[in-house]
């Protein structure tokens, strides 16, 4: 499985609050947010790890470039204006991809639901994309998504008129259709990964939900803490 990971973000909101290194450095417990992911993505048969960093970022940068690993890790160092813009950059970088997970660096999952979700779209080679959802939120600006009684996604909607029970959790599975999709969209002035998830119903792209318990996105300082304490055992979800 090829895996890409958004780490270009500039982390504004933490920064604000007091936390001076790149969104990636973050430490969940000890463990840095990408380093996180990155060991997640290598216990999931990861044949290549892509990550877009910013121009900014000379202490991820190093950090990456330190790091003992079976399995090479392809940065692309460049500033973008949006995520989507990452995934263009990231994506093509290697325009023989047929497939990929990609996630942005700030999302904290539960592994054994990242595999259950890795799984079920290797198995469903049908699909264009498998979008992972939850009904926790806490995002300040969520994207809603609606689905049919087969998890067939059916509309991405920026409030709640469907009232469907799910929004994002920023983690896309996407197969060749899909992918070749980004650059339609860019060159066409998509600037939001919204905009483009609803591209890529516009244009017939078969995609499916695939509901994890809880996803904890981390652009405060209080959602470290947030982060922890589901990533406890001794937590319930």
């Amino acid at each position: 499985m090829n895996y890409a990971i958004i780490a270009a973000g500039e982390g504004s909101r933490l920064a604000k609050e007091g936390f001076k290194l790149p969104k990636p450095m973050v430490t969940l417990n000890g463990e840095m947010l990408i380093d996180r992911l990155i060991g997640i993505f290598m216990r999931n048969d990861a044949e290549k790890i892509m990550i877009i960093i910013n121009e900014e970022s000379a202490a991820l940068e190093s950090h990456l470039s330190e790091l003992s690993l079976t399995l090479p890790i392809q940065i692309v160092k460049k500033s973008t204006p949006s995520s989507l813009h990452s995934v263009y950059e990231l994506l093509g970088s290697d325009p023989e991809l047929n497939a990929v997970c990609l996630t942005t660096t700030d999302t904290v999952f539960k592994e054994e639901e990242f595999t259950a979700y890795i799984q079920e779209f290797a198995e469903n080679k049908e699909l264009g994309g498998l979008m992972a959802v939850t009904t926790f939120i806490d995002d300040e600006s969520p994207l809603y998504v609606a689905i049919d009684e087969a998890e067939n996604i059916t509309a991405f909607t920026d409030k709640n008129t469907t009232q469907t029970t799910f929004v994002s959790g920023g983690i896309y599975c996407l197969r060749k259709d899909a992918i070749t999709l980004v650059s339609e969209a860019v060159n066409g002035g998509v600037s939001r990964m919204r905009n483009f998830q609803r591209q890529l119903l516009e244009n017939n792209i078969h995609l499916k939900a695939y509901p994890f318990s809880k996803i904890v996105d981390v652009d405060h300082v209080q959602d470290i803490k947030t982060a922890e304490l589901f990533l406890s055992p001794e937590t319930a979800v």
